[in-house]
């Protein structure tokens, strides 16, 4: 168990993924110069619409351990980074500190694992169209991985729009097999 800093948002990463970010609020500015210096790791984690803030219930507890692999100062001067979710994690006892950066007990969650006779056609094939279709997702990756079904489902789950409620439902299996039961029935 170790405690990291949080970064809740609306989207969500999961391992694997990429996501670019615009860092404005000064408590994570902050966070990003700590974990950056100390080649660290932080959780981007869901937001909870039904939680209360004062009381830190407005933030998912299943997340992703991420790390800063590139950053620039943006045209209108604000720092931009792209970061890679690394591993899925439990966040339990988050803290406020002085400026409002939250932290917590991140507790390492076993990965998926998939019988890898599981044919995930034609997920992985409409996620090529999408990363063709749209630069900005496919120039986050460097070397795609459509012939990795966990790598396609979680690319899936990052980028439809599903109920955060759901996708903590499904993140919390063991397997992910009702991920992908549920994602076919979007996508097919």
């Amino acid at each position: 168990m170790q405690t990291l800093p949080l970064f809740p948002l609306s989207a969500h990463l999961l391992p694997g993924g990429r996501m670019a970010l615009r860092i404005f609020e000064p408590r994570y500015t902050r966070m990003v110069k700590e974990v950056c210096a100390s080649d660290g790791s932080f959780v981007i984690c869901m937001l909870n619409a039904r939680g209360n803030k004062e009381n830190n219930t407005h933030i998912h507890s299943i997340g992703t351990r991420s790390k800063v692999i590139d950053f620039d100062i943006l045209e209108d001067g604000l720092l931009g980074i792209t970061v890679e979710g690394v591993e899925p994690v439990r966040v339990t006892a988050i803290s406020t500190e002085n400026d409002g950066l939250r932290v917590g007990q991140c507790d390492k969650l076993t990965d998926w694992e998939i019988d890898i006779d599981d044919n995930i056609e034609p997920m992985d094939s409409r996620l090529k169209e999408i990363f063709e279709k749209y630069p900005e997702v496919n120039g986050l990756y460097s070397s795609p991985q459509f012939d990795n079904p966990i790598w396609v489902i979680r690319r899936w789950l990052e980028l439809l729009p599903v109920d955060a409620q759901q996708k903590q439902k499904l993140l919390e299996e063991k397997d992910c097999s009702q991920a992908l039961s549920f994602l076919r029935q979007l996508i097919e």
